[in-house]
């Protein structure tokens, strides 16, 4: 039986009333469009290993999908985080508050990784 993750936090909507962030993320469109799609794909797979459970399809093979959304997930990260390097990070050393950006990235990779 697959648990619920009740105890994650709730995603917030990127907007100027919930986001605490001090500064604009911009990003290509390109971009958002690749990882938007890959999540997409994400969601998708997720309604996909449901189904397996609700049609009791054996554990071995929910795990082996749980395995591949999990992969999935860290692709879309590695996206997120080369985006953030790349675009946020270099824009916070060019305006001057490196600092602060780094300070964030490290607060975050702490929640992020195990």
């Amino acid at each position: 039986m697959i648990e619920s993750d009740h105890h994650l936090p709730p995603v917030q909507p990127h907007d100027s009333v919930s986001h605490s962030h001090p500064h604009t993320h911009i990003h290509s469109e390109a971009s958002l469009r690749q990882i938007v799609n890959r999540l997409s794909r994400i969601e998708g797979h997720i309604r996909g290993i449901k189904v397996m459970v609700q049609e009791s399809r054996p554990c071995p093979d929910v795990l082996v999908q749980i395995a591949a959304i999990r992969g999935a997930l860290d692709r879309v990260a590695r996206l997120v985080l080369d985006e953030h390097l790349t675009e946020c990070i270099a824009r916070a050393a060019a305006a001057g508050n490196i600092e602060a950006e780094i300070e964030e990235l490290k607060i975050a990779l702490d929640r992020f990784l195990p």
